[in-house]
């Protein structure tokens, strides 16, 4: 496994959507073992494929105490309700604002090995989910915000969500 180079704004691969995988070869596994590794490296929650320079539907989640997720080709099926996050990116190092999110998100992609998942989170998964699909169609969470002076710089030793 590799630390791989994280892009930041203003890279064009962030502002790209990002493609279909259609085959699921070792290098889909390697890509999804490198992700992880240079989002912990990171200390992210979650990091998204376009963000280490590679234009595929590739995200990877790592919320403290549960089980790690990867997923390909991820899709956001319902989102229900509303609330307000503290969020920040690692594309966007030193900043985070308030961002709307849904309280819960319905998901499904792919595993590793190509086999359907489903899932229903909220939260903190709900989130990320959300944070990283967005990151898939070349949407960051500032794009959310109504003004860039919604931004405030990250303290050390946050809490935010980094993805």
């Amino acid at each position: 496994m590799a630390v791989l180079s994280i892009r930041t704004l203003p890279d064009p691969v962030l502002r790209q959507k990002a493609k279909r995988v259609r085959s699921f070869d070792k290098s889909i596994h390697r890509l999804i073992d490198d992700m992880l590794e240079t989002m912990h490296s990171a200390s992210g929650v979650g990091l998204a494929a376009p963000q280490v320079g590679v234009p595929l539907r590739v995200i990877v989640i790592g919320i403290p105490d549960e089980e790690e997720l990867a997923l390909i080709n991820p899709q956001i099926v319902r989102k229900t309700g509303e609330r307000l996050v503290n969020e920040g990116c690692l594309s966007i190092p030193g900043y985070f604002a308030q961002v709307k999110r849904a309280e819960i998100v319905r998901a499904k992609g792919l595993d590793r090995s190509g086999k359907e998942i489903r899932l229903r989170a909220n939260e903190l998964l709900a989130q990320a989910l959300e944070h990283e699909i967005d990151h898939l169609n070349g949407i960051l969470y500032v794009d959310h915000l109504e003004s860039m002076d919604e931004l405030r710089p990250v303290e050390p030793a946050t809490d935010e969500l980094l993805a």
